[in-house]
């Protein structure tokens, strides 16, 4: 009876000491959020609840709100629905509305809310280098308290992974020089971490990895202080090209990611030093950054297995989990479904099974990456009774557009979660390749945590203009309409469409990754830009009106391109150099406005993107590596033959008027010169001198403006002003 009551002393005291940390952290974020009305807030701590789903209450007591949650995260989204349904308040990347009365609303009647996910997962191993890349302390703790915010409590936290490798492979007897072709940049550690490249974009400095420990270890702490639990990596197989010399007995398969990179390595999991390596990188990394069991590991990241017997398979899975348990007997193995989607040829019904079989089921959680597009759950029977979350991809590389799955995102994780055919869905979560753009789809996301049913978009739309602009604005209403059936309706393509402005320069209507087909008649988008126009006066003094105005005016501007290059294109074949010449100037001229509109607004400027980068570095050498990088990701993504080339592209002031634009003008002058020579355009030699160009154009080192320029609803209405009428007779002709 001793031992038990003095084990209950103890449990107690841990739940005590947990809810203190929940308490103080909440706190912390109330005051980073709203500072002016932290005396009007009373924070408290609930019990866990009997089925481990966390809940929260909202009521007023005594004059003041009282938020309780069961832990951090719970109380964070306490606070988020009040400022949502009580104070009509939104906090997005894109705009945030914090216009608070001096004396906050009575809750009349105490709400609780209980979540029926277990788990809401966040990030994918691309948002580290697509957004993400150059974040410093400051702009992570913002992240998380977002997070937080929106009830997310499964972050992918892989930030430092690089100094981890770096104590284990020196253990092993690496020498620096040996590991400076492992180590890629900073812009790339997605990909290496995935085992699809070595080495691009480095040598990577010591300085950025003892800097990014510390940044993981402060990442990891709040996250926990919270009552997140973050996802660390695992051992996969990939090792130092060098392993070869060091180890010539080890079994080691050579892959390449066909990309127009260099081989990688990968130790087979029959090797004995397999095991070995992948249970000291968890002993190191948990001496770090702690551990909560759950371990990110995927195995065939765009990467084809050597063989798709069941059997190889089955024993590979069962090894790459048996390392991760050798290290932690509480392991939980968290896998990426992406294989499942990227490689549906390689990926059948008896290849996934024998992969997901091998682990038991309650040590791996799967992740359905891209269940708005595609649900593999639906073809797996579930994953084959494994845990599974669904998760919304919805951006890829970064790309800017208006672009989402608006009525599959409201519907469908609901019903996958009332579907007696789900089997173990445990969660829902987040998985874009970027962020900070189309806010309107992650808050739409995020509204499920606290809810069972599906969502009506209509009615929701119309809670989410008010929290957005302020009020609820007839125009405001019938733009989002048009959005919601046009750039939103998730139909005809995969992802966001892009302008031909950010292709290579070419006379086709497509430019390798530059899909210029839209998911609607590009008409049909002008009513929309109407009604925001007319809704200025209304909303004007809104932050999130602002983005969404000067986004709309940039996606129909964007669109305008398409035609207009095919006026110019239309001239060259008919050898008209007088209508060339006038088609291709206002083709600059539109680019020239596009730049100075997304001027006014931070979102869309590549300044903060290269300033950001270059603080990471201690000396001249470093800052121009840092600068290479974030140059390299958003224009070449590689070397100057990369097939990759704009899979990164984005639409940012000071890239438009410094990359796109010089790059039009050297292949209008290549034009201009033939027709008045008489000569054929010589494609061939042309793309020769704009990859020397580009590459040269990625090396150089130039500042950009961080803070925007001009103001958003003036350059807004007089671009309208300019191309409206322009614009509608061309798409009528």
């Amino acid at each position: 009876m001793k031992k038990i009551i003095t084990l209950l002393f103890f449990i107690g005291l841990s739940f005590s000491l947990k809810a203190q940390l929940n308490i103080k952290a909440s706190e912390g974020l109330l005051q980073r959020i709203i500072p002016s009305h932290v005396t009007q807030f009373v924070i408290q701590s609930l019990p866990k609840s009997n089925d481990s789903k966390d809940y929260f209450t909202i009521e007023s007591k005594n004059k003041k709100v009282v938020l309780s949650g069961n832990n951090g995260v719970s109380i964070a989204s306490a606070l988020y629905c009040y400022l949502n349904e009580y104070c009509h308040c939104q906090i997005t990347w894109n705009g945030t509305n914090l216009s608070l009365p001096k004396i906050l609303p009575v809750v009349s009647s105490k709400v609780k809310r209980a979540t029926p996910y277990e788990h809401r997962y966040y990030l994918n191993y691309c948002t580290f280098n697509y957004s993400m890349s150059w974040w410093d302390w400051k702009r992570w703790e913002k992240e998380i308290d977002w997070m937080a915010l929106h009830g997310i409590n499964m972050p992918l936290a892989i930030t430092g992974e690089e100094y981890t490798w770096r104590q284990v492979y020196k253990e092993m007897g690496f020498t620096d020089e040996e590991l400076n072709g492992f180590f890629t940049g900073p812009s790339y550690f997605s990909w290496f971490w995935m085992g699809n490249i070595d080495g691009w974009g480095g040598p990577l400095p010591y300085s950025w990895m003892k800097g990014h420990k510390i940044l993981e270890q402060q990442i990891v702490q709040r996250e926990r202080e919270l009552g997140m639990k973050p996802i660390l990596p695992a051992f996969t197989g990939h090792v130092p090209a060098a392993f070869k010399e060091r180890f010539p007995g080890a079994k080691l398969k050579q892959t390449n990611w066909r990309n127009g990179f260099a081989d990688t390595y990968i130790l087979d999991s029959e090797d004995p030093m397999f095991a070995k390596i992948g249970k000291r990188f968890l002993e190191v990394q948990t001496g770090l950054y702690g551990t909560d069991h759950y371990y990110s590991a995927d195995t065939f990241n765009e990467n084809e297995p050597p063989s798709d017997d069941p059997a190889f398979l089955s024993m590979l899975s069962k090894r790459v989990y048996e390392g991760m348990r050798n290290a932690d007997k509480d392991a939980v193995w968290v896998m990426q479904g992406w294989l499942f989607y990227s490689d549906r040829k390689f990926w059948k019904s008896p290849q996934i099974k024998a992969l997901l079989d091998a682990v038991p089921n309650d040590h791996m959680l799967l992740l359905d990456l891209a269940a708005e597009i595609e649900p593999v759950w639906k073809r797996t029977d579930a994953f084959y009774g494994k845990p599974w979350i669904w998760n919304m991809l919805n951006n890829f590389g970064g790309n800017t557009n208006l672009f989402g799955h608006l009525e599959d995102v409201a519907i469908e994780p609901a019903k996958a979660l009332n579907s007696p055919l789900s089997g173990k869905m445990k969660g829902i979560g987040l998985t874009m390749e970027a962020i900070e753009q189309n806010p309107v789809l992650y808050e739409l996301m995020m509204q499920h945590t606290w809810n069972n049913q599906p969502i009506d978009v209509d009615y929701w739309l119309q809670t989410y203009i008010l929290n957005r602009y302020g009020n609820v604005n007839t125009h405001a209403i019938q733009a989002w309409q048009i959005l919601k059936k046009t750039v939103y309706n998730g139909k005809v393509i995969r992802d966001g469409a892009e302008s031909i402005i950010t292709g290579r320069p070419t006379c086709d209507s497509v430019a390798i990754w530059t899909r210029t087909k839209l998911n609607y008649p590009a008409i049909q988008l002008l009513p929309a830009w109407d009604h925001f126009i007319q809704a200025i006066d209304s909303c004007k003094s809104s932050d999130g009106f602002q983005y969404d105005l000067v986004d709309i005016t940039r996606q129909v501007l964007a669109n305008y391109a398409l035609p207009l290059q095919r006026k110019w294109v239309e001239a060259y074949q008919h050898k008209n150099r007088e209508d060339f010449e006038k088609y291709s100037s206002r083709f600059i001229e539109l680019i020239d406005d596009l730049d100075t509109l997304l001027a006014t607004r931070k979102d869309f400027l590549l300044g903060p993107w290269i300033s950001d980068a270059t603080k990471w570095g201690e000396n001249e050498t470093e800052k121009a590596l840092y600068e290479r990088n974030a140059r390299n990701l958003i224009t070449l993504w590689g070397g100057a033959n990369s097939p990759l080339h704009e899979y990164s592209c984005r639409q940012w002031s000071g890239l438009l008027s410094d990359f796109y634009k010089p790059r039009w003008l050297q292949f209008f002058q290549k034009i201009d010169l033939a027709l008045s020579t008489g000569k054929e355009l010589d494609n061939v030699e042309f793309a020769k001198e704009i990859k020397a160009w580009e590459w040269q154009w990625v090396n150089t080192q130039k500042q950009f403006p961080v803070t925007p320029q001009g103001n958003p609803i003036e350059k807004s209405k007089m671009l309208y002003s300019k191309y409206r009428s322009v614009i509608q007779s061309v798409y009528h002709n």
